[in-house]
């Protein structure tokens, strides 16, 4: 279908909706990348919402510690989790949320400085949403190889556009991939295509096909893309680390920590220090 045209109107603000399934170890990470690029688009108001989803850790707490808005669920479910996380920032934001710019991200990654700035940039431009890329961010069980499997798929069709899989290669490709993790919509379009499905999983590219089905303007860019964890026991299932865990020629080394849901994590706890933690390779592996 081709895109409507529609009058450009000015982003008012601008809405980060995190949700976060017992991410204790990696939430504050995420929110100081955030709060480094909201700082690029001031004066816009930002507001940073995390719905921690059936968390049995310290989540919650640590969000809030780090400035957001903390929404708590219990469903389990990622499609509700984002649905409430926007609909409490459309709150926040009031009047300014009908001329808002919804961005998606995930607890366990972390964006780049000029994140929100190529989005609200896109928006300016008359795009309705924006779908970015992720790049892996090594962990304990996902090795150099694993890495370069995934992304020898990954970057496939990036070579027709003549470039590397590089981050500096440019952003002339038009990848073919959805992630919640790197994803920007205006508040607008979200709500007339009727925002996020309540899905288990899947649910960021149920939203993308649905605002392409109905002739939104969607920009595919690879200038912003964010590190997400590589870990082979992920939060959601068939998500990213289900894709790892299929091309892992062997199972994960026992012995890996896991989280209270036995979700894989890449630290250990630091006796006496809520939510703290160090990296597995900074621990003798007789302690672990």
């Amino acid at each position: 279908m081709r895109s409507r045209t529609r009058p450009r109107a000015t982003t008012s603000a601008v809405a980060v909706v995190v949700p976060a399934h017992n991410e204790e170890r990696r939430i504050a990470a995420c929110l100081r990348s955030l709060r480094v690029a909201a700082a690029q688009v001031a004066p816009l108001p930002v507001v940073i919402v995390v719905v921690a989803d059936a968390c049995t850790d310290a989540t919650a707490v640590l969000a809030a510690r780090g400035g957001a808005h903390v929404v708590e669920t219990r469903g389990r479910n990622v499609g509700l989790a984002r649905a409430a996380g926007v609909e409490r920032a459309l709150e926040l934001l009031a009047d300014d949320g009908r001329h808002a710019w919804l961005a998606m991200t995930d607890a366990d990654t972390t964006v780049p400085a000029a994140w929100l700035t190529h989005q609200v940039a896109r928006a300016a431009e008359g795009h309705d949403a924006v779908l970015g890329t992720i790049r892996l961010a090594p962990t304990i069980t996902a090795d150099a190889l694993l890495r370069a499997r995934h992304d020898a798929a990954y970057f496939r069709t990036r070579r027709s556009h003549g470039a590397g899989a590089g981050a500096g290669a440019g952003g002339a490709w038009e990848h073919p991939h959805v992630h919640g993790a790197n994803l920007g919509v205006s508040a607008a379009a979200y709500l007339r295509v009727g925002g996020f499905a309540p899905l288990t999983t899947g649910e960021d590219r149920d939203l993308a096909a649905r605002l392409t089905a109905t002739g939104h303007r969607v920009a595919r860019t690879d200038r912003h893309p964010v590190r997400t964890a590589a870990r082979l026991r992920g939060r959601a299932p068939g998500g990213l680390a289900d894709l790892l865990a299929s091309l892992c020629p062997t199972p994960a080394p026992p012995g890996i920590p896991t989280g209270p849901d036995g979700a894989e994590v890449d630290c250990v706890p630091t006796p006496g220090v809520p939510g703290g933690g160090k990296s597995v390779r900074e621990v003798p592996v007789r302690n672990l």
